[in-house]
Order: structure tokens, then C-alpha cells, then sequence
């Protein structure tokens, strides 16, 4: 056995992120990597396996598919990933500026007012950062990564547990009126968004739901932790065109597919199901049984919307759940 296939699975899968399901999943389907087998048959993996299943991570987070880039040499594959962070990241003309501010500047102010515990500061950031940069670029480069960084700090501990719920009550009101705003016509396509049950993190669905809504969707927000049966009711009563889900923590919930497939059977067949989140891709396997779309990140979102409207309004493209 190699000398340095010493990490067993466990190790691997919080190290990497992903579900020890999803990790032999990739290993025996398209040979991502190669464990080694201790004298009692346990999986070991080196330092370069989990390196590379990192980086594997981050190309499918970013909404690739697996069987895609696993054949990728390094360089290939950390081109690609780079290419694909880089899209990710907001730029002037992704997000409009003007004389009050950048989005950078405005998490840096809103992380300054989290410290101190100035909650009236913090609000007053966050509005005016709406004004400033408009709903979408407000909901991409600033809500999402002020979230993203007060949860690295608070796992890291420079950040305690009121910190991070003040930060988290402040930008629910902010996140909570902008999805309730948007396309309230009756002709604007409708949109569901939810957490499927035991999914209780509910940030990202409310992030999906605001950028819907400021592109003039007429989204229905359930929250977070819903059963099947409920979300695609919504769905059918609200006539929606698609269901949008959110899914963060735990990445390896044993039920969830089952809560998925429940789901898929009790949509309408050309009810578009889009599965996204940090933990999305830990349930890659069964996308394709669901016939649903994985959404990478919230600019990749944004484009699948653009692209199911589009779709909609045309008297030319008949529109399927794939």
C-alpha cells in the first residue's frame, strides 16, 4: 500500500465537502481518484486525492457536471475553475456603482457595523446599498457575500453567536421586502421557492427568491423545511412555471433524494425543478433522474431565469422540465 494513502473517508469528506455516497459515487463511476485499501479494506486516500476531489468540488459547484471535467488534466482543470470563480465575482459592469459606493465597500461597511453590534448602522448600510446598486446587484455582491463571510467568521470563532444573529435578522427584512416585490402581474411567470424538509437553512432560497423578483418573476416564498406534497401544491395552485430549491445543510441528508423524487412525481410534468445551494452538488447523482437543473451560483441562476422566461413568453419554444 502507498505510503501516503493515509486518510481514510471520513477524513476525506470533511476535508472536501462532499457526502461519503457522493465520494464513491465519483470513484467508482468515473474514476475521480484512486484509495488504496488498508489490511482490513478500509478506503485511504492521499494528500493529492483530496486535493484534487477539492477542486472536482469546485468545478461542479460552480454547475459542471462531473463526468465533464473529471477527465480534465490539473492545468485544464484549475484553468476551467478559475475561468468559472472569476465569472462569479462582481465587476463594474455586473454590479452598477455610483458616488455612495462599491458593493466591496458596502460589505466592508456592513461587516464593520456586525462588530460593534450597531444594528441601526448596519440597516442604514444595507439600504442604502440597495439604492445605490440596485436589488440584483445588491442581492449578488453584497448580500450574498456578507452572508458568506459572517458564517466564516463565526465558524472560525472571530465572530459569536449574536453577531451573527444580528447580521442574519438585518438582512432577512432587507432580502424579505425585496422578494415580495417584482412582478405582481398576473402574466409574469411564477417561481416557488422553498428549503425541501430538513433543508432549515433558509438564506439561499431567500437570495434566489430576491433576484427572481427583481427580474419581474412573480415569486411565491415558502421558507425553509417544507414537506414534498406542500411545494408542489404551491406550485400547481400559483400556476408557476418553476420551482426553485435551496440546498445548504446537511449535504449528505439520507432522506432528501426520496423528499426530491416525491417532489418530481407530484410537480406537473413541465414544472421546471432547480436544485441549488452550497450542498447542491452532493446530490448530483439523482439530478438526472429528477430531471431538474443545477444552478451553480446566483449569476448562473439569474441567466437560467432569463432563459426559462424567455422560453415562456415564446410562441415558438415548447417548454419541458429539462
Amino acid at each position: 500500500m502507498p505510503e501516503d494513502k493515509r486518510h481514510p473517508i471520513e477524513v476525506v469528506s470533511r476535508r472536501t465537502g462532499l457526502s461519503k455516497d457522493l465520494l464513491r459515487a465519483w470513484e467508482r463511476r468515473y474514476g475521480a481518484v484512486e484509495p488504496a485499501r488498508s489490511d482490513g479494506g478500509r478506503r485511504l486516500y492521499s494528500d493529492a486525492d483530496i486535493d484534487r476531489l477539492r477542486i472536482l468540488r469546485r468545478a461542479t459547484g460552480a454547475g459542471r457536471q462531473i463526468k465533464t471535467v473529471v477527465s480534465l488534466d490539473p492545468d485544464e482543470l484549475a484553468a476551467l475553475v478559475s475561468e468559472d470563480e472569476a465569472a462569479r465575482q462582481p465587476t463594474p459592469t455586473r454590479i452598477a456603482t455610483n458616488g455612495n459606493g462599491t458593493a466591496a465597500q458596502y460589505v466592508a461597511a456592513c461587516l464593520e457595523a456586525i462588530e460593534r453590534l450597531d444594528a441601526s448602522r448596519l440597516r442604514a448600510q444595507l439600504d442604502r446599498a440597495v439604492v445605490a446598486l440596485g436589488a440584483e446587484a445588491f442581492a449578488i455582491g453584497v448580500a450574498g457575500p456578507l452572508l458568506r463571510l459572517v458564517g466564516e467568521r463565526w465558524h472560525a470563532g472571530t465572530m459569536s453567536p449574536r453577531h451573527e444573529h444580528l447580521a442574519s435578522a438585518a438582512l432577512r427584512g432587507v432580502l424579505s421586502s425585496l422578494a415580495a416585490v417584482g412582478g405582481m402581474e398576473t402574466e409574469a411567470p411564477g417561481l416557488v421557492v422553498a428549503t425541501p424538509a430538513g433543508q432549515r437553512h433558509e438564506f439561499g432560497a431567500l437570495l434566489i427568491a430576491a433576484v427572481a423578483a427583481t427580474r419581474g418573476w412573480r415569486v411565491t416564498y415558502l421558507g425553509a423545511d417544507l414537506p414534498a406534497l406542500d411545494i408542489a401544491e404551491t406550485a400547481t395552485a400559483t400556476g408557476a412555471i418553476a420551482v426553485a430549491l435551496s440546498l445548504v445543510y446537511p449535504s449528505d441528508d439520507p432522506d432528501l433524494p426520496d423528499e426530491l423524487r416525491d417532489l418530481r412525481g407530484a410537480l406537473p410534468p413541465n414544472t421546471t425543478l432547480l436544485l441549488g445551494g452550497r450542498s447542491a452538488a452532493s446530490y448530483e447523482e439523482i439530478v438526472g433522474d429528477l430531471e431538474a437543473r443545477f444552478v451553480g451560483d446566483l449569476v448562473g441562476f439569474r441567466a437560467t431565469l432569463d432563459d426559462l422566461g424567455a422560453a415562456e413568453r415564446s410562441p415558438d419554444v415548447v417548454r419541458t422540465a429539462t
